[in-house]
C-alpha cells in the first residue's frame, strides 16, 4: 500500500517523480474543487508536501486526522503552524544546508549589482548609450560596512562572502554569538551604522515588518537594503516610499510580500535590482532539496530518524 500524501505547492518534476514512484499523490494546489478533494482523500492523508513559500493553515490541517509528516520544499517553514503540529504529534521537515551557498551568492551579487549599478549599466550598453559617453560612476564595496539581520548558515555565509571583497561586517540578532564580527544588540543602531542592510533572518509572525520605516529612516540615504530572506519581514509600502523619496540610496531583492506579485510601484523603482525568488534557483542546489524531501518521507514512513526534522 502507498501512502497517500496532500501536494500544497507546484512541484518541479525532479520532485513529484519519485513522490509519485513511492506514494498517491493528490494535487491540492491544483485542484478544482478543493472541498471535494478533502472529502474524498482527506482521511486517509498522512502526509504533506510544501514549498517554503505556501501555507498550510491549521484549518487544512484539521481536516486530516491521519497526518503524521509535513516535508517542506525549502529552508524555510514559517507557512507551518509549527506549534499546533507539536500539539498534535505530527512531524515538520525542510531542506537545511543544501541550498546556503547558493543563497549566501544570490545575497553577494545583490549586493554587487547594487553598489556597482551592474543592471542600468548593462541595459546603458544594450541602448547604445555609451557611444554617446561613458556610463556614470558608482560606489566601491571596499572598506563598507555590511550588516547582517539573522546570523544563522546563511548570514554567515553571506558575510564571509562580503568579507571577501573587503567589506566590514557587523550583526544583528536575538543573541551574541561566538564570532569575530561586530554585534548590535539594536537594529536600529546596526542601521545606522551600516552601508547595506542585508536581512537573513527567517520570516513568519516574530519578523513581520521587522524592516519598517524607522529602520529605513535609521539605514539613511548611505544605505542599501537587502533581503534575501522573504518578503514578510520587509514592510513593502515603507520601502516603496523611501526608495521613491531617496530616504535610502537603493536596495535589492529576491522575496517579496505577495509573491509573484510585485507592486508597480516598486518595478517602477530606478534604484531597486529585484529578482524573482532565484536564491536557491540551481539545478544542483533544487535536486539536493528534492532528495531531502524524499528521504525525509522515506525515513518516517519506514520508522527510521528523521534527516532534517524541524520537530
Amino acid at each position: 500500500m502507498k501512502n497517500e500524501l496532500l501536494i500544497l505547492a507546484p512541484l518541479p518534476d525532479f520532485l513529484m517523480n519519485p513522490l509519485l514512484a513511492a506514494n498517491t499523490c493528490h494535487d491540492y494546489f491544483h485542484a478544482s474543487n478543493k472541498a471535494a478533494l478533502l472529502a474524498q482523500v482527506g482521511a486517509k492523508v498522512r502526509g504533506i508536501v510544501m514549498a517554503g513559500g505556501s501555507v498550510a493553515p491549521v484549518a487544512l490541517l484539521e481536516q486530516l486526522p491521519k497526518l503524521e509528516i509535513i516535508s517542506v520544499f525549502g529552508v524555510g517553514y514559517d507557512g507551518v503552524p509549527v506549534d499546533w503540529c507539536k500539539a498534535h504529534n505530527i512531524h515538520v521537515t525542510n531542506t537545511p544546508d543544501v541550498l546556503t551557498e547558493d543563497v549566501a551568492d544570490t545575497a553577494s551579487a545583490l549586493v554587487l549589482m547594487t553598489s556597482r549599478r551592474l543592471i542600468a549599466a548593462n541595459r546603458f550598453l544594450h541602448e547604445g548609450a555609451w557611444l554617446q559617453g561613458a556610463f556614470p560612476l558608482a560606489h566601491a564595496l571596499h572598506g563598507k560596512l555590511a550588516g547582517i539581520v539573522g546570523l544563522g548558515r546563511i548570514g554567515k555565509a553571506i558575510a564571509l562572502r562580503l568579507g571577501a571583497h573587503g567589506m566590514r561586517v557587523a550583526y544583528h540578532g536575538r543573541t551574541k554569538q561566538a564570532v569575530n564580527w561586530k554585534y548590535f544588540e539594536s537594529l536600529i543602531e546596526l542601521a545606522k551604522a551600516v552601508d547595506f542592510l542585508v536581512v537573513a533572518c527567517p520570516g513568519g509572525a516574530a519578523t513581520k515588518h521587522l524592516i519598517n520605516a524607522e529602520v529605513l529612516a535609521a539605514l539613511g540615504t548611505k544605505g542599501t537594503l537587502i533581503n534575501i530572506a522573504r518578503g514578510s519581514v520587509v514592510d513593502e509600502g515603507a520601502l516603496i516610499a523611501a526608495l521613491q523619496n531617496g530616504t535610502i540610496r537603493g536596495a535589492g531583492l529576491d522575496v517579496f510580500a505577495d509573491e509573484p506579485r510585485v507592486p508597480e510601484a516598486l518595478m517602477q523603482c530606478e534604484n531597486a535590482v529585484l529578482l524573482p525568488h532565484l536564491g536557491s534557483g540551481t539545478h544542483e542546489t533544487r535536486a539536493a532539496m528534492a532528495r531531502l524531501v524524499v528521504e525525509n518521507l522515506a525515513a518516517h514512513f519506514s520508522g527510521a530518524a528523521l534527516l532534517t526534522p524541524v520537530c
